[in-house]
């Protein structure tokens, strides 16, 4: 056998391991004989250089490590899941299906675990693997493709046993089993290096690292579970699909099963939660899809999430543990807040060693005392909650805990107002206040600083280098440098961020701002209403707030209260004279576009998708996910999905690209 022979057949050799062990869970071969075949076959191709392929094992980790990550737009959105949180809403979704489709027979439903994990999108051109994303928002991911090809589990090039597309876009969820997750935690703890909090923290952080060689040393593993855009093979149901995934050498969850009614899709969720405990890997509830294609398309899609499917969420798990402590925290809006000091405690994979107590009625009701056994739980497995009290467990001599009268970082009073329960210290210049503020300001929903982490922010405050926003844009390289774990190299850095972040939207300056009742989204209508100008809404009135439809009383006040205050007025004003610049958001309001709903499918040669969203939005029209009634515009693209198919039946009015922008310039 010739070189090139020798070469092609250790590939074949090792992919096939790969595929027996990650797909099929049936290892043929031990780790040291596998290494031995792959060190074989690295020899072979440095000795050989132009038989080394891109589909090669020894390829999967290479390049520089990368400056910062790509976006790629999906072809298809990934579009999140509703819940269901209980038995009585996986029935109420069975009805809602059965009536929208018409039928009283029972429904052919796939259900599968619920992996904790991080989503991403793996994309094949012709059998090869060509790039990889995370999910992000839905519509837009980062390019993650030399991170995803170190997952021995993800095949370079598809096995042919079945027809091979043109393309094909698969999602999957990317995880760590607890095994693994273990021994990277323990040789961390061995090597003095902080410990990760959790499986998901470890895979999704693996994932986002900018030099592969690190994720390449995680063991991350995947479970394909659903299709993007597919040409070139059609399938008739999700079944169908999925048991043609470990043909191409694309592994699935083998507890995936098909059910056919309500009634054996409740007993899946009961057995999946009931073996929860016992799997190898995390998840946090199970999910229910309508199986046929045809079906799925009459259903259609929400603006964020399928009608045909749902994520039947399993009961937060619970716990014992003692509260060692209680401590008053100070929020950036000064806020006091009770928090319990617990005794540390797994829940679900995450180390849990505080939990808010909310406030002092809250805690009052409960009677939580230090000393104190509890039931806690996290909340939606997310945020760490005291349920309960164990009476029958607490020890003699506790004393109810009762929140300070001053507060615990600046000592000045606190108080409270008649119309909410939370204490909160009425010092503007709280330390405590002035980093929520700074912190918020600087976080991805304000200005979005890149690289100016919390620690940063601490330091800066406690240095006296920063008292207020506004002090940000007047950072210099040699402050920042002078500080702990910071350098020359970081400090240039975070000046570039402050300086690329002075060209913002005005709803992100006003968001960042923190303006008690004002989040994102209320922040984005007063940059319409008022014509992307802050001096208007500085000099706005009660009645100019209250007319406009999504504020209310509550905000207008909060609203008024903030521009009141000339200090707020001057900080902000001192932002404007540092540099800071507002995009131009002017909405059109009567426009030939006004309250047009559209709807975009496929790939567009000259805008991207966020463009074309920005574009719509301006012209007072609507951009959705899902075709409905609604609908008035499909703009298409090429490779489009099944919104094509619906819009025609339903005679909706469809334009592409060109069409699209020359109705702009119309407009």
């Amino acid at each position: 056998m010739n070189i090139q022979n020798r070469i092609i057949a250790l590939k074949k050799e090792i992919h096939k391991h790969n595929v027996n062990y990650y797909v099929y869970d049936n290892p043929t071969i031990s780790d040291s004989k596998y290494d031995i075949l792959l060190k074989k076959l690295e020899e072979l191709e440095s000795q050989n250089p132009e038989f080394i392929t891109n589909d090669s094992p020894t390829q999967r980790v290479g390049g520089e490590p990368l400056k910062k990550f790509n976006s790629i737009t999906h072809r298809i959105p990934l579009l999140s899941l509703a819940n269901a949180m209980n038995t009585s809403e996986l029935e109420e979704f069975d009805l809602r299906i059965k009536k929208q489709l018409e039928i009283n027979t029972d429904i052919e439903y796939v259900c599968e675990p619920k992996i904790d994990g991080l989503a991403v999108e793996l994309v094949y051109e012709n059998g090869f693997f060509v790039y990889g994303s995370t999910r992000g928002n839905g519509e837009v991911g980062e390019d993650i493709t030399n991170n995803l090809k170190t997952i021995k589990a993800i095949p370079l090039k598809l096995d042919d046993n079945y027809s091979i597309p043109s393309l094909l876009e698969v999602r999957g969820e990317v995880f760590i089993n607890h095994i693994d997750f273990k021994k990277i935690n323990k040789e961390r703890k061995k090597n003095d290096e902080q410990i990760f909090a959790n499986p998901r923290n470890l895979a999704a952080g693996s994932l986002r690292q900018l030099n592969p060689q690190i994720t390449a040393k995680r063991p991350l593993r995947i479970f394909c579970y659903a299709p993007g855009m597919i040409t070139g093979v059609e399938f008739k149901s999700q079944k169908d699909f999925l048991d043609t995934l470990p043909k191409w050498g694309l592994p699935v969850n083998p507890l995936i099963t098909l059910k056919t009614g309500i009634h054996s899709i409740i007993n899946y969720y009961k057995e999946i939660e009931e073996v929860r405990g016992q799997l190898t890997y995390d998840i946090d509830g199970t999910v229910f899809k309508v199986n046929s294609y045809s079906k799925q398309k009459l259903l259609g899609v929400r603006s964020k999430s399928p009608r045909w499917a749902i994520a039947g969420k399993f009961k937060a798990e619970q716990i014992q543990t003692i509260i060692n402590d209680i401590i008053a925290s100070v929020g950036r809006t000064g806020s006091i807040t009770p928090v319990a000091i617990l005794e540390p405690v797994s829940i679900g994979g995450v180390l849990v060693s505080k939990a808010s107590l909310h406030n002092q009625d809250e805690l009052d009701k409960k009677d939580i005392r230090i000393g104190d056994t509890v039931i806690i739980q996290r909340a939606g497995d997310v945020i760490p909650k005291v349920v309960e009290t164990i009476f029958s467990k607490r020890p003699h001599n506790t004393q109810k805990y009762s929140l300070p009268k001053f507060c615990p970082i600046c000592n000045e009073k606190v108080s409270k107002s008649v119309d909410e329960s939370v204490l909160r210290c009425q010092n503007y210049y709280c330390d405590a206040q002035i980093k929520g503020r700074i912190k918020h300001f600087i976080s991805k929903e304000g200005i979005d600083v890149d690289g100016f982490g919390d620690k940063l922010v601490d330091q800066l405050v406690d240095n006296n280098i920063l008292k207020d926003i506004a002090d940000i844009f007047h950072l210099n390289e040699k402050e920042i440098a002078s500080l702990d774990r910071m350098g020359d190299k970081s400090a240039k850095n975070i000046i570039n961020a402050i300086d690329a972040s002075k060209n913002i939207t005005l709803s992100q300056f006003i968001n960042g701002l923190g303006i008690r009742n004002v989040g994102v989204h209320a922040s984005k209508i007063l940059d319409q209403t008022f014509n992307g100008k802050i001096e208007n809404i500085i000099n706005a009135d009660y009645e100019s707030l209250i007319v406009i439809h999504e504020v209310g009383e509550i905000m207008a006040q909060s609203i008024l209260g903030y521009f009141k205050n000339e200090e707020n007025k001057n900080i902000i004003q001192e932002c404007i004279n540092a540099g800071i610049i507002f995009k131009n958001q002017h909405i059109i309001k009567d426009s030939k576009l006004s309250g047009k709903n559209f709807v975009i499918t496929g790939s567009f040669s000259n805008m991207k998708r966020p463009q074309i969203k920005l574009e719509i939005e301006k012209y007072n029209a609507r951009l959705s996910s899902g075709i409905s009634k609604n609908t008035d515009f499909l703009i298409l693209g090429e490779n489009p999905g099944n919104k094509f198919e619906k819009a025609k039946k339903m005679n909706i009015e469809i334009i592409n690209e060109e069409e699209f922008l020359k109705m702009l310039e119309n407009t």
